[in-house]
């Protein structure tokens, strides 16, 4: 809203000091930051202490799980609602709201805000630890991925140019697009050229109908990333700041991303599209990760709050459709690389835990899963209250505290933003 009326005060009274300064994409996502940190700061404070007035905490805990006994029954919960109003509050004051990008991002925490908020009340107040029906989330996924999908194939507004070339004549600066286009290219990693077209998996249908097919896979593709990831970073959310520091980190790489695929030169210089209007998530990407940092003062080690499905579920679909909107959705398994072995490891755990069981004996691949729980989990807790099970990946006797695993964790997912960076020019 700031952006617009400076926008407007500009155009009706001419140019004023500072008026500028709005125009750059850096200056917004930098301002955009800083007041998320303050928003959730000040609004987190606030809030973590009016849901301990009314007793809305965590009572689902298991604190027998834990060997080092931290006691955390009792921790406020729902802190997703402080993410959330921490993002859209700068995002509103600060971007341009007419960027169709955005308004998709915007729909996102919605969306999955609702139904991660859903599942906490019903947690917390009907008492039910199931929370909402599995089935329900899944169909708000689907239901958002859909939107994301067919909204970068109909709006008018949703095009790229597949390629771009910036020279200087004279001093001047020349920039050669491609025409915009509908498009179904994406960036891959390793190979020379960067993109490639999901329409030229379907060459045997005809030039016409690989075209559709294409649009149909990509569709597909993007409700498969949407759920993919919301449901990763909902499984990393087991100890305080993982999954609130692990996302912080993603973000900044998709900032980067996002960067290049607005700006001329960047994509000229990676070769990659050129996004028109892509830039306009570098703000919301600025303000997701300013509330990210804000809520690890009061979610770090020893947790304040937790966020819940409300802020899980909304921080992987974010990461999940910015991915898709800038074609980077096929680097998601590196930059997210932390989540898809949280959501491998469970899998791994139930699957093989349910196949031997069935053939007589009880098969577990880890000693807990998600995986970050398997490193704080010894065999003779496992086996007091399953004695009869084999556990394949037993790993060190040494048992790590939550803090340690969350830092070492953190640490992976800043190589794997790094490398995935770093993928723009491995070829």
């Amino acid at each position: 809203m700031l952006y617009h009326l400076i926008n407007y005060l500009q155009t009706t009274f001419g140019h004023f000091a500072g008026a500028g300064l709005w125009q750059y994409i850096s200056f917004r996502a930098i301002m955009a930051a800083v007041l998320a940190f303050i928003v959730s700061v000040w609004f987190g404070n606030r809030f973590i202490n009016l849901l301990k007035r009314k007793n809305i905490s965590e009572q689902q805990r298991d604190e027998k799980t834990d060997p080092f006994n931290v006691g955390k029954k009792g921790v406020p919960t729902m802190g997703g609602v402080v993410l959330i109003v921490a993002t859209l509050l700068p995002v509103l004051l600060m971007a341009n709201l007419t960027n169709v990008y955005l308004w998709l991002m915007i729909i996102t925490v919605v969306i999955l805000g609702i139904l991660g908020f859903a599942d906490d009340y019903i947690k917390t107040f009907k008492h039910n630890k199931d929370g909402l029906n599995g089935w329900i989330k899944i169909i708000g996924q689907v239901t958002l991925g859909l939107i994301v999908g067919l909204t970068l194939r109909y709006a008018p507004m949703a095009t790229m140019n597949e390629t771009v070339t910036v020279h200087y004549e004279n001093s001047v600066r020349v920039v050669e697009k491609s025409p915009e286009v509908k498009s179904t290219r994406t960036t891959i990693p390793f190979v020379k050229n960067h993109n490639a077209n999901y329409a030229d998996m379907f060459s045997f249908l005809g030039d016409e109908m690989k075209y559709r097919a294409g649009w149909i896979f990509f569709v597909l593709l993007t409700v498969f990333v949407v759920a993919a990831v919301s449901n990763g970073a909902n499984l990393n959310d087991g100890m305080d700041g993982m999954c609130a520091g692990n996302s912080a980190l993603i973000g900044v790489a998709l900032i980067v991303l996002a960067y290049v695929s607005g700006n001329t030169m960047l994509a000229d210089y990676f070769d990659v599209m050129y996004i028109p209007g892509s830039e306009e998530l570098v703000v919301f990407l600025g303000a997701f990760v300013g509330a990210l940092v804000g809520f690890l003062w009061f979610n770090g080690f020893p947790a304040q709050i937790f966020m819940g499905d409300t802020g899980s579920l909304t921080i992987g679909g974010i990461i999940g459709v910015c991915a898709v909107i800038i074609h980077k959705e096929l680097l998601v398994p590196i930059l997210c690389g932390v989540f898809l072995m949280e959501s491998i490891s469970v899998i791994l755990q139930t699957q093989v835990y349910k196949f031997s069981k069935r053939r007589g004996n009880r098969i577990r691949v880890f000693k807990r899963a998600p995986l970050h729980d398997h490193f704080r989990t010894s065999v003779e807790q496992v086996l007091k209250n399953d004695p009869t099970c084999r556990i394949l990946c037993k790993g060190s006797s040494n048992l790590h505290h939550e803090t340690k695993i969350v830092l070492r964790f953190c640490i992976v997912t800043l190589l794997l933003a790094a490398f995935t960076i770093l993928t723009l020019k491995i070829r």
